[in-house]
């Protein structure tokens, strides 16, 4: 734990929810710099004096049960303004002698209307006639412990917004950090300078110079492979790596077999011609189907292509020799969704095939200069570093490519179907208006076959699923709703010019529950 004392600050105390990290960069995008712990490290705080405030996650546990995780009760008594949300909320409550039940058919998961019943300085324009918050949790407050008041309610969560403003303590039970909240960066707002009077010093801008530095001391005259995929990330990375050292960078871009149509020989043509970088381009389309055969278990696909990049990658280097360092474009959420990040006990989603497809043994060092950070700050850093403009604000794409878009077993057909459909539906966005309006859009090719009739015979073939979300860093997203008219054309264009569907379906589901990838 390493914490910047000369600094005023804002510290998020991390219980294990997917969400920590969005509450930090929340706190940053307002302006204060912020730092997360776990709770055992909130022992270890010997000087309170630059903590502008508290807020306590989310997270897995429960208070219901005899042991749970908290933090010493003395903190609560600094005098330093404390937000609980989720789990901190209810922490909050079982700490000060309130009453916390487990869901009896009352549970909440997803969007909420929440209701007013006091003014406080937490909620200070916050509330409109119908507020929709985003809630993810089974326990609930039941009974309100000593000293404090209720602020807000929903219809199956009587003590949504609670606070003791004598002790400036305060509790809500759904995410004001996620963006389907509707004016939850106004309760946050509320928090840090009405209530907290933090000062406004934080700049995401300023992250380049620091990254930059730090590259330069890390890498030194050393070798670096950076795994180059034209995505945005990836391309932030090298760019990045780029101005840090000048010489000494070879970017490997493979091909996989698995990227969107058309897509790979136009960004190794920019980053060849444009940037001057020394990109190596590796066709090793076979390699990876062949591998693939057979493997419908989606984390055992993402092992496989961690593995295969680390091979190739191994073997080239072998090739240029005195290869130290390895860069790749890894993200918090990357990290979040597939270990966490901060030793608490955040519950695992998925693998990524940078982070849990990698072997555990490899020849090179790993640089991975964004791991700190969300999808819509390195969108900032690029533009910063003069990347092209369709690459920096290209929607996300998974890693391991078409192979976790292609549900069940791969084949060469497949991804001919699939790539054919996603190119016609991005196409189509672009035709009308729709792309820059979402976070990201794919199609997907379910594992099965339906029957269809075309020009009186029967058909039968894949099903596209179509998923298009809207999000501002991937953590929390809702379905983009579509004109019933552009769901008709789409279904009809798709249907019409790839041979091998023949019926298309669109997917309506939220993160949370869902995730915005299929696999």
């Amino acid at each position: 734990m390493q914490f910047h004392n000369t600094k005023e600050k804002i510290i998020i105390v991390d219980f294990g929810s997917q969400l920590t990290k969005l509450i930090a960069r929340r706190v940053r995008d307002l302006g204060a710099y912020s730092e997360i712990i776990t709770p055992k490290e909130t022992k270890k705080i010997n000087n309170f004096k630059m903590i502008k405030g508290i807020i306590l996650s989310g997270g897995p546990s429960t208070v219901t049960k005899q042991k749970f995780q908290s933090i010493p009760k003395y903190i609560f008594y600094k005098n330093i303004p404390i937000l609980g949300i989720c789990y901190g909320l209810q922490l909050i409550s079982k700490i000060f002698g309130g009453q916390i039940k487990s869901s009896s058919g009352k549970r909440e998961f997803g969007r909420a209307i929440i209701y007013k019943k006091k003014n406080s300085q937490l909620t200070k324009n916050f509330f409109n006639s119908k507020n929709a918050v985003w809630m993810s949790h089974e326990d609930s407050v039941v009974k309100l412990p000593k000293g404090f008041r209720a602020i807000g309610y929903t219809k199956n969560s009587k003590l949504t917004i609670i606070e003791n403003s004598k002790e400036k303590i305060y509790g809500v039970q759904f995410h004001p950090e996620v963006t389907h909240t509707e004016n939850g960066k106004q309760l946050l707002k509320n928090f840090l300078f009405s209530i907290c009077k933090i000062k406004q010093k934080w700049n995401i801008k300023s992250q380049k110079i620091k990254l930059i530095k730090d590259l330069k001391k890390t890498i030194k005259s050393d070798k670096v492979i950076c795994a180059l995929s034209g995505g945005v990330d990836s391309s932030v990375v090298a760019l990045l790596i780029n101005q840090a050292i000048k010489k000494n960078l070879i970017c490997i871009m493979v091909d996989t077999g698995l990227m969107r149509k058309d897509e790979f020989k136009y960004t190794y043509n920019i980053f060849k011609k444009k940037y001057k970088l020394n990109v190596r381009l590796i066709n090793a389309s076979n390699f990876f189907i062949k591998k693939l055969q057979n493997i419908s278990d989606p984390e055992k696909k993402r092992k496989i292509i961690g593995n295969l990049f680390i091979k190739i990658f191994e073997k080239e280097s072998k090739k240029i020799k005195n290869i130290k360092f390895l860069a790749q474009g890894t993200l918090y959420p990357d990290i979040i969704e597939s270990r966490s990040s901060s030793g608490s006990k955040t519950s695992k989603i998925k693998s990524h095939h940078n982070v849990g497809g990698l072997p555990k043994k490899m020849r090179f060092k790993l640089i991975e200069p964004l791991k700190e950070f969300f999808k819509d700050e390195v969108r900032i850093l690029g533009n910063s570093l003069g990347l092209n403009k369709e690459i920096c604000n290209r929607h996300p794409f998974p890693g391991p490519g078409l192979a976790i878009r292609i549900v069940g077993n791969i084949t060469k057909e497949k991804i001919r179907i699939l790539q054919d459909a996603d190119f016609i539906f991005i196409n189509e966005l672009n035709k009308n208006n729709l792309y820059k309006k979402i976070w990201q859009a794919y199609a997907a090719l379910l594992p099965f076959k339906t029957v269809g009739v075309m020009g009186d015979s029967r058909t039968y073939e894949y099903t596209c699923l179509l998923r298009a979300v809207t999000s501002e860093d991937g953590m929390t997203a809702d379905y983009f709703n579509f004109p019933k008219d552009f769901l008709d054309k789409i279904s009809n264009k798709i249907i019409n010019n790839v041979k091998g569907i023949n019926r298309v379906v669109y997917d309506i589901s939220s993160k949370p529950p869902s995730t915005i990838e299929l696999e």
